[in-house]
């Protein structure tokens, strides 16, 4: 048979685009890195990338950006953190959980009480020093792979805090307990600064992550279920489209000018109340802080409202908001889920608008 005749196979349709964070009940055996790439394959998703690092050893809640909504990664990041965790009295490790080398063993010669009222002391603000066994880089470097050199180094403290540590269980030398802190806590550090403040040493036994706020586990997949059910069930379990992911930041809504003054770098005259309704801080206020992006302009005081171009810009024709990215130092960027390319339009902040019509919608949403 010639080459000709041979039958031709349809080629394989590539999955449709899906942008959003997917949430993953993530086991304990893995690094994060081994899910990702995982619901990268499965769902065939061009680009992926997890919120915050879960240890090999814990288990819980990871979220997953995909797509478009890897560009908004640190809108979700700064969320509090909740932990079921079950630490062990009496132990000194390497890496600060019962899977490093044990460096101390010490009788445990305590009660409930005691490790009460030392943990209260945890609650509030507080200086953490890292752990060497963590993806952290010092002078370009992770702190775990020096960690293995058997190398150890100086580790700058960082501001974390604790809002809540609950005490579910006291079968000492074992206790569980339920923990919610600030993102970046490591949870081992503060199982190991307990136990040196009772003076016995403690390890982390397990750990498994509930919320990462405003998310939780309840809407999660297991991986086994990852690989079983068929992806429109994955994202409609798990998933959050971004424009419901990107809600938990402040909203503005844009008549049709105020948009195209956006579109094209300028400052929109917005209505004071407007602002205030949103939380979003006015031009030279106290609480808009010194880093804020807000407008100025040479009287010094408020006016009706002025702002710089914001960070985000969604904009809306019928067909639902579009997703927005930060297109290098000097310009924003806009792509449409249902647009392949954009339409630039000159101005200010160099905006690229890309809507299903190829023009921006008659309202928009900003988020500063």
């Amino acid at each position: 048979m010639s080459a000709a005749a041979l039958p031709r196979v349809p080629a394989t349709a590539p999955a449709p685009l899906w942008s959003g964070l997917l949430a993953v009940d993530k086991p304990e055996g893995l690094t994060s890195h081994d899910v990702v790439q995982r619901v990268r394959r499965r769902l065939e998703a061009r680009g992926a990338g997890h919120l915050g690092t879960l240890d090999p050893g814990a288990s819980g809640l990871l979220l997953l950006a995909l797509g478009a909504a890897t560009r908004c990664v640190p809108v979700w990041q700064g969320g509090e953190k909740t932990y079921d965790a079950t630490l062990r009295l009496g132990l000194v490790t390497s890496s600060q959980d019962v899977h490093g080398e044990v460096l101390e063993r010490h009788p445990v010669e305590l009660d409930a009480a005691r490790v009460r009222a030392a943990s209260a002391e945890f609650i509030g603000a507080l200086e953490q020093v890292p752990p060497m066994v963590s993806a952290l880089k010092v002078a370009g470097e992770r702190l775990y792979r020096l960690a293995r050199r058997g190398e150890v180094v100086e580790r700058a403290p960082r501001q974390v805090r604790v809002s809540e540590w609950t005490w579910i269980d006291l079968e000492l030398p074992r206790a569980r307990f339920r923990v919610r802190c600030s993102g970046g806590t490591y949870v081992r550090t503060l199982a190991h600064d307990l136990g040196q403040r009772l003076g016995c040493g403690a390890a982390l036994e397990s750990l498994r992550r509930l919320r990462s706020e405003p998310f939780g586990l309840e809407r999660s997949i297991t991986l086994d279920a990852l690989e079983r059910v068929p992806r429109t069930e994955v994202l409609a379990t798990a998933g959050i489209p971004l424009d419901q992911a990107l809600e938990v930041l402040p909203t503005l809504v844009l008549d049709a000018a105020a948009a195209g003054q956006v579109g094209h770098g300028q400052r929109p005259a917005l209505e004071r109340r407007a602002i205030e309704a949103t939380g979003l801080p006015l031009e030279g206020s106290a609480a808009a802080g010194p880093g804020a992006r807000r407008a100025r302009h040479r009287g010094g005081a408020p006016r009706t409202g002025a702002f710089l171009p914001p960070r985000r810009v969604s904009v809306g024709r019928g067909h639902g908001p579009r997703v927005v990215r930060r297109a290098g130092s000097t310009g924003w960027a806009a792509r449409s889920r249902s647009a392949s390319s954009t339409d630039s339009i000159s101005g200010i902040a160099s905006f690229s608008i890309a809507c299903a019509n190829g023009r921006i919608g008659p309202a928009a949403r900003a988020w500063w």
